[in-house]
């Protein structure tokens, strides 16, 4: 196959990748939300609603004071018919009394004028009166309880309200009256009350309502917009949002997610740059291992020269070639390798540091290893928290250094464990870039890779890996993993 039509297969694999990518990513989009359950109409049934509600809790002190203004209006007319029977006639005439008590809408009534005998009128006041009201000495509480149980009742029911007169407050009064009439009269006044509340509700709501489309829900609408848009297609730069000129939340809002897109979309670009690197890294280092196996097969033939000058230039390539295989082993294991399994199980820390001293000290190149600090019992993966000690450990001996220390500790919710050696301390170049892929190796023909893939190891577990401290005295990394 020429190497067009190669080049034309893997583009179209490519492409075949890209698309079924985005499907996915679409796939996943969630969908754009229905009228009923958008924010705006959530927020006109709402305002509906708490503006009724406040309606409704206003509602019982009116209808209170409704009634309160009713009964004293007859108390009032009560004074009023006696006054006007008393100048009219030296002799009640019952026949007038009997039209102005009809017309009042009273059985009958008392008086109670200081200095004076109480004066009754009315023949049907009845003998029995379920309910009687003292205004005098009713409170808040209960009138609205007397308001709501006499709406509660039906039909005629005749009751006696106690008061004193507002033209004379001197005077006291009694009327006896069927409560029917006012009961009607505040089921009317309560629907007004309700449907006066009801439109207020709807205008106060219309106007929220409009204020919050211009002032939130339009503006999070055009930010959820750019969020999905970008989404769909984050390399594309026409996705990125244009803020507004507005200065307040909203604007801020606007200009921090510009930024964010266009940090991201370079991110991507940069990410989906390293991995095409990637790709031809493994590629190449795939090939060149195959032709660096070559090179050693041909070194091996001239470590059997009988010339020393040659023997010795052979074994100084051969360690040459050596650490270019070894690189391109582990640069490949890394680009395929993608996060592991974990399989935690509770540890206990003594135990374990115990168990890494000892399978650590034949490769700690004579260095002491010692285990100290608290007991802490957590659940980890035993084999990933190996290999980051045996990490840890190895650099420290590669390092120089003659004592590592291994204490586990707890504090708040995590257990610590601390890796700590009396080496040279690490260089000031490499701190940068120290849990950098390829960019912090500490030694000569290191990878780069080992405290990366560490840290890795470690977070997947749910904790973190850092770097402490670090002098002339020693270096400590410290490994917390949740508990």
């Amino acid at each position: 196959m020429a190497p067009a039509d190669r080049r034309q297969i893997r583009l179209e694999e490519s492409e075949a990748d890209l698309a079924r990518v985005r499907r996915a990513r679409d796939a996943a989009l969630p969908a754009p939300p229905k009228r009923t359950s958008s924010l705006s109409a959530r927020l006109l049934i709402l305002t509906i609603a708490f503006v009724m509600f406040a309606q409704a809790a206003v509602l019982a002190p009116m209808m209170s004071r409704a009634r309160i203004a009713y009964l004293n209006q007859k108390l009032e007319q009560a004074h009023l018919v006696l006054v006007a029977l008393e100048v009219a006639t030296r002799e009640i005439d019952p026949l007038l009394r009997d039209t102005l008590l009809f017309q009042s809408g009273m059985f009958g009534m008392t008086i109670f004028r200081p200095g004076q005998a109480p004066r009754t009128l009315g023949p049907s006041i009845p003998t029995v009166l379920p309910h009687v009201y003292d205004l005098r000495g009713e409170n808040y509480w209960e009138s609205i309880f007397n308001a709501f149980s006499m709406m509660a009742r039906s039909g005629e029911v005749p009751v006696a309200v106690t008061g004193y007169s507002l033209r004379d407050p001197q005077v006291l009064v009694e009327v006896y009256l069927d409560e029917s009439p006012l009961r009607t009269q505040m089921y009317n006044y309560g629907r007004r009350i309700l449907f006066i509340g009801f439109i207020v509700s709807v205008i106060a709501a219309a106007a929220v309502y409009v204020s919050l489309q211009w002032l939130a829900v339009h503006p999070l609408r055009r930010l959820t917009e750019a969020i999905t848009s970008f989404q769909q297609a984050p390399e594309d730069p026409a996705r990125i949002i244009e803020p507004s000129d507005r200065r307040d939340e909203v604007g801020v809002a606007e200009k921090a997610l510009a930024a964010m897109q266009r940090e991201l979309r370079q991110a991507l670009l940069e990410k989906e740059r390293l991995a095409g690197v990637g790709t031809a890294v493994t590629k190449i280092s795939h090939d060149l291992r195959n032709i660096l196996a070559t090179a050693t097969l041909e070194l091996d033939g001239l470590e059997a020269a009988p010339d020393p000058e040659v023997r010795r230039m052979t074994a100084s390539m051969m360690k040459a070639v050596d650490r270019a295989v070894q690189l391109s082993t582990t640069t490949m294991s890394f680009a395929k390798q993608g996060l592991p399994d974990v399989h935690k199980r509770t540890l206990n820390s003594t135990a374990f540091l115990q168990d890494v001293a000892r399978g650590l000290k034949k490769v700690c190149n004579g260095c002491e290893l010692r285990v100290t600090g608290e007991d802490v019992v957590f659940p980890a993966d035993p084999e990933l928290l190996m290999r980051v000690a045996d990490n840890l450990v190895r650099n420290a001996a590669q390092a120089g250094a003659t004592v590592v220390t291994l204490e586990s500790d707890r504090e708040a919710d995590q257990a610590v464990i601390r890796v700590a050696d009396n080496g040279p301390g690490l260089p000031k170049r490499t701190l940068e870039n120290l849990f950098v892929p390829f960019a912090g190796s500490t030694r000569t023909g290191g990878a780069g890779l080992g405290l990366p893939i560490a840290r890795e190891l470690i977070r997947v577990q749910g904790g973190d890996l850092e770097l402490a401290s670090t002098s002339s005295a020693g270096t400590t990394f410290v490994i917390r993993l949740p508990l």
